[in-house]
C-alpha cells in the first residue's frame, strides 16, 4: 500500500527528481534565495527545512546524510591546487564544499528555532505556459 508515501512527482522519474532537488538545495543554500514554480517549491521546503534540522544534529551520521541528500562531490586536488585553494584561491573547486560551510552558517542562525526556516511568496505567472511562479527563501 502507499500510504504516508506523499510526493510531488513533478513530472519525472525518481533519479530525475532526486537530482532536481539536490541541485535546488545547492543553490538555495548558496544564494539563500531562487525563483522557481510554485510545485518546485513546496517539494523543495520540504527537503530544505530538514537539510538544517540534520545538520543541527552535528553528528557524524547526520553530516554523512547531508553530503549524500545533496549530492557533494568531492574533487580531488593536485599538491600545488591544494596549497593554492588552501591560500584562498577558490577556482579549482567544484564550489559544493562551500555549501557545506553556508548550511553550517544557516544552522548557527536557526540555533533556537524549531522549524519553519523557509518561505514562500508568490509572484505572476510564467509567460510561455502561464506556470505559477514564487521565490523560495530561508528566513532572516
Amino acid at each position: 500500500m502507499r500510504h504516508g508515501k506523499h510526493t510531488f512527482k513533478l513530472g519525472r522519474n525518481g533519479s530525475h527528481r532526486r537530482a532536481l532537488i539536490a541541485n535546488m538545495l545547492k543553490s538555495l543554500i548558496e544564494h539563500g534565495r531562487i525563483e522557481t514554480t510554485v510545485a518546485k517549491a513546496k517539494e523543495l521546503r520540504r527537503h530544505a527545512d530538514k537539510m538544517i534540522t540534520l545538520s543541527k544534529k552535528a553528528t557524524l551520521a547526520s553530516e554523512r546524510e547531508v553530503v549524500s541528500k545533496l549530492r557533494i562531490r568531492y574533487n580531488t586536488l593536485s599538491p600545488k591546487e591544494a596549497r593554492l585553494a588552501k591560500a584562498g584561491n577558490t577556482n579549482f573547486h567544484n564550489g559544493d564544499r562551500q555549501v557545506l560551510k553556508k548550511l553550517k552558517a544557516l544552522t548557527d542562525r536557526y540555533g533556537q528555532r524549531e522549524g519553519g526556516y523557509t518561505r514562500i511568496i508568490k509572484k505572476e505567472t510564467r509567460v510561455g505556459d502561464s506556470a505559477p511562479k514564487c521565490f523560495i527563501e530561508y528566513l532572516q
